[in-house]
């Protein structure tokens, strides 16, 4: 790569001694120069953007002096390495050129052997500036990127190399995560397109925070949807339990979300919300020009199948027994083991609570009135009725209710 000099002195002869010195860099293509008389000059030919690498500058010129230009090219963010040639033993001005930033100094008379080490030093010292400057833009570029889908300590890591992870296809232990908006595609159709757009950016940015600030990963949204991994693709020895905790935050987020739109009279439903731990295929599965890091498999389709399960069971959430067994002290009501599309065997699952909810009177009848049903016995309807005559917006207990009535008996629940 050449390198572009600009040489700036006001003495007659210099140019055409640089020129016969570098002959052979010059008609090689290594180093081109160019030159000004005094510091006016100097700033008018960097101002034409012929891509300057270095200054080589006196100090002592008519109109502006060195070290007013070296002052004057410090203002620009990238200004070009600068080369201060004083006379021998005029420290004092060679100490304020490398105050204001110049790279290194000459003295006169010129010792052309050293002008040329000097100069490739500098630009040795450039190259690697360059190289830096590259790699930060290549960060950042990434980091944009990778903010979009990681949270902002994971995106920040991965983009700037302090962690390394594998972001090609790999089999990982993983809890996905699941949401949707009940109703929202009957409701979209019915707002103004200004509204819907407020309503579900809004929503998005919440529930992404919320995402984040448990370290997890946005894989996938998809209108109101969205698909959530935590376990991947850093390590995350503690996933399900961070994934628990979302799951309840995203929750009261959500509902306090609806709340502030129900007000404004846009009748937002409930979220839902589905997770389960397990096996996964994880990484980018974007082909060569997309980015698209997610998840396959059978634990991924079981989250999303729990996400859906909400809508019979009354419920905004329920995770799997795999991901609750994964959790120490967890909190949530057993809802049954269900027999979700895709899987053989019955799914034990919960509706998670947080910690004080669990010592309610309300969950504590719930508690009783399913161990009940669970071991068939006929107390479990009444049992059921009651907790409803006293909670009668437990949705649980009345689809259980419901169930019974019908002449259902024991815990595993078959969705038609």
């Amino acid at each position: 790569m050449i390198s572009r000099v600009l040489f700036v002195d006001d003495e007659e002869d210099l140019e055409p001694l640089v020129r016969q010195k570098f002959r052979r860099q010059i008609r090689e293509g290594d180093v081109s120069f160019t030159f000004a008389r005094d510091g006016i000059e100097a700033l008018e030919c960097l101002s034409r953007g012929e891509g300057i690498d270095l200054v080589v500058t006196d100090i002592n010129m008519p109109r502006m002096d060195g070290l007013t230009l070296l002052e004057k090219l410090q203002e620009g963010e990238q200004g070009p390495s600068t080369i201060i040639v004083s006379a021998y033993g005029d420290m004092s001005n060679i100490r304020t050129a490398m105050n204001r930033g110049a790279f290194d100094f000459l003295t006169k008379p010129i010792d052309f052997a050293d002008l040329e080490t000097t100069i490739a030093k500098t630009m040795r010292h450039i190259a690697l500036l360059r190289e830096a400057r590259q790699r930060q833009a290549e960060a950042e570029q990434a980091y944009a990127a990778l903010s979009r889908y990681f949270s902002p300590n994971l995106a920040e890591r991965l983009a700037y190399g302090a962690e390394a992870v594998e972001l090609a296809g790999q089999r990982r232990e993983v809890t996905a995560v699941f949401t949707d908006i009940a109703g929202f595609t009957s409701l979209a159709e019915t707002l103004d397109p200004f509204v819907l757009g407020e309503l579900l950016n809004d929503y998005l940015n919440g529930m992404t925070a919320v995402v984040f600030a448990h370290e997890g990963t946005v894989a996938k949204t998809v209108g109101d949807a969205i698909h959530i991994l935590f376990g991947a693709p850093g390590d995350q020895p503690d996933h399900a339990e961070r994934a628990v905790a979302c799951v309840l935050a995203l929750d009261a987020f959500a509902e306090g979300f609806r709340a502030t739109w129900v007000s404004r009279g846009v009748a937002v439903g409930p979220t839902r919300i589905g997770a389960h731990s397990g096996p996964a295929i994880v990484g980018n599965f974007g082909g060569g020009r997309f980015f698209d890091y997610t998840a396959y498999g059978d634990t991924i389709n079981t989250a999303a199948r729990l996400e859906a399960a909400n809508k019979h069971l009354g419920t905004r959430a329920c995770v799997s027994a795999d991901l609750a067994q994964r959790v120490e002290g967890f909190s949530g009501r057993p809802v049954g083991a269900l027999m979700l599309r895709g899987r053989s065997e019955a799914l034990p699952a919960f509706e998670p609570l947080r910690p004080a909810a669990m010592a309610e009177p309300a969950t504590q009848a719930y508690l009783a009135a399913f161990e009940a049903l669970e071991a068939g016995e006929s107390a479990a309807l009444p049992a059921f009725a009651a907790l409803l005559g006293s909670k009668a917006d437990d949705a649980l207990a009345s689809f259980h209710l419901k169930r019974l009535l019908n002449g259902a008996s024991g815990s595993c629940i078959r969705f038609d």
